[in-house]
């Protein structure tokens, strides 16, 4: 390959205001920080030129320093692309994904009503309580809480974890994507990083007792059939702090903290952010 000759190419387009696709950069573009990236991780990284980066058409905010973060969910492809637009030049930026395995995990005894609503009401509720649930996701500020090391938001056994796909009542469902913590009701749940609560409902109809916290730039995590909740939207929230307690509320079979991490509405493995094994 004669590179004076790319060289030279790229020149002339670039003096010409044109933009080009290149698979190769003279020095590295991009640093990823998450350890061998998987389907359902977290994946944070720095930019290492002047310029912005892409992932799926969307542009992905960077903090002063550079860094940026964004989710593949648990369906995601062997290799992943980032574009990064820098001087005028496409710098494709393939990335690796993990694959996984996931487990099939059998619930029974549920009430028919919470496995398959039919009520015009329930229904309606289930709507709006949905569209309640994907605003508060759906927003983000300029935190960067994400980058800090997130702690475990309670204590108990690992009762579930994501990906795994349930079979209730006998009925195949679509996977589960938290992290189930099961302990006895009143079980303190705590902040696994600082951030502002975007949303605190006592009773939904699925998830009963309701969080959802934003850590910024789209990275957000939720807190599913919480007994009693101890903080209101609009708080900002410091890691370990409390802020309900496990209960078995919503569509539950009993007392568990369901965890769940998004980056907007991708929905990510939040036991790949604490170093302990399920």
């Amino acid at each position: 390959m004669n590179f004076k000759i790319i060289n030279r190419y790229l020149l002339v387009l670039s003096l010409f205001g044109l933009s080009c696709h290149s698979v190769f950069a003279a020095q590295p573009v991009v640093q990823i920080f998450t350890k061998q990236p998987q389907q359902g991780s977290m994946i944070v990284g720095r930019i290492l030129v002047d310029g912005d980066i892409y992932f799926e058409n969307k542009k992905l905010p960077l903090t002063e320093t550079g860094e940026f973060v964004f989710g593949v969910g648990r369906e995601a492809e062997n290799q992943v692309q980032l574009t990064i637009h820098s001087n005028q030049q496409v710098i494709e930026y393939p990335l690796e994904i993990e694959k996984r395995q996931w487990n099939i995990e059998r619930v029974d005894g549920l009430a028919d009503e919470k496995v398959n609503p039919k009520s015009k009401k329930t229904l309606a509720r289930i709507k709006v309580e949905g569209e309640i649930v994907r605003h508060a996701r759906a927003s983000t500020t300029g935190q960067i809480a994400f980058l800090m090391e997130f702690v475990r938001p309670a204590q108990g056994r690992i009762s579930g974890v994501y990906g795994s796909q349930r079979i209730l009542n006998g009925e195949a469902k679509r996977p589960h994507f938290g992290l189930d913590i099961a302990n006895k009701v009143g079980t303190e749940v705590r902040a696994p990083a600082d951030g502002i609560v975007t949303l605190a409902e006592e009773d939904l109809f699925f998830s009963g007792g309701t969080i959802i916290i934003d850590h910024g730039f789209g990275i957000s995590t939720t807190y599913l059939h919480l007994n009693t909740i101890e903080v209101k939207v609009g708080q900002e929230i410091k890691q370990t702090q409390k802020i309900a307690t496990i209960g078995a509320t919503g569509r539950a079979t009993g007392p568990h903290l369901d965890w769940r991490l998004n980056w907007f509405s991708t929905r990510l493995d939040p036991q790949l952010l604490i170093s302990e094994s399920p």
